[in-house]
């Protein structure tokens, strides 16, 4: 960030004529550039059309997490392979939290039986002690487990910073969509969808793998241009 504001407040260089054959070199690359970025919003775009605001896309497998649960078990995040999985950072002094925690109820019961987990992670170290994350259990009604990050490893591992923050989780074990802040129930049911969708089709690795040949192309096609 400062090296950019370095640059900026730099002196702008002294102005020259600029013959033709410069203005029709330049004018060609820009072209090139705009049917570049067009490919690779079209490579990626065509399997992005569906993404909600504020969702972003990821592409990274998700820790190998082990957590004890308010009921006494232990939760392995790898034991839940072959569901979407939903992870919900939250704490009871969370204002947003208390607005998305019925939300989350809701998605949870129209969708466990086909196949949806939600995990709710608590920030342990944060409260007061385990009766007070009881009593916020008990007064929204949740059903769907919950996992006490007492040393806030979990945190640490899905570098999380504000919460609510919530990730999605496809069935081979890889983060796909993050959200920060409020989910509706209804966005968790369009995005259960979606990945439940892509692993049948078996199109989660293409869709990846279609994102990084279309970034490639243009990045090569960019160096060519420039040499010559």
């Amino acid at each position: 960030m400062k090296e950019k504001t370095a640059l900026h407040n730099q002196a702008p260089p002294q102005r020259r004529g600029v013959s033709r054959r410069e203005l029709i070199t330049s004018a060609a690359g820009a072209l090139v550039g705009v049917l570049l970025i067009g490919l690779v919003w079209f490579l990626v775009g065509r399997e992005n059309d569906a993404t909600l605001p504020g969702v972003g896309e990821l592409n990274r497998p998700a820790p190998d997490l082990t957590l004890p649960t308010l009921d006494g078990d232990t939760l392995r995040l790898a034991d839940l392979r072959g569901k979407v999985v939903l992870v919900n950072f939250w704490g009871t002094w969370c204002e947003p939290c208390k607005e998305e925690t019925p939300a989350l109820q809701v998605a949870y019961q129209r969708l466990q039986s086909e196949g949806l987990v939600i995990v709710g992670v608590n920030l342990r170290r944060q409260e007061p002690g385990d009766d007070a994350v009881r009593d916020f259990v008990r007064q929204y009604g949740v059903t769907y487990p919950i996992a006490l990050d007492v040393e806030g490893e979990a945190a640490r591992l899905f570098q999380i910073s504000p919460i609510p923050v919530s990730y999605f989780i496809d069935p081979e074990g890889t983060i796909r969509y993050v959200r920060i802040g409020t989910l509706t129930a209804d966005d968790v049911a369009t995005l259960f969808a979606r990945l439940r969708q892509k692993a049948a089709q078996g199109t989660l690795q293409d869709f990846w793998t279609s994102a990084h040949t279309g970034a490639t192309v243009a990045r090569e096609a960019r160096v060519s241009h420039a040499g010559e």
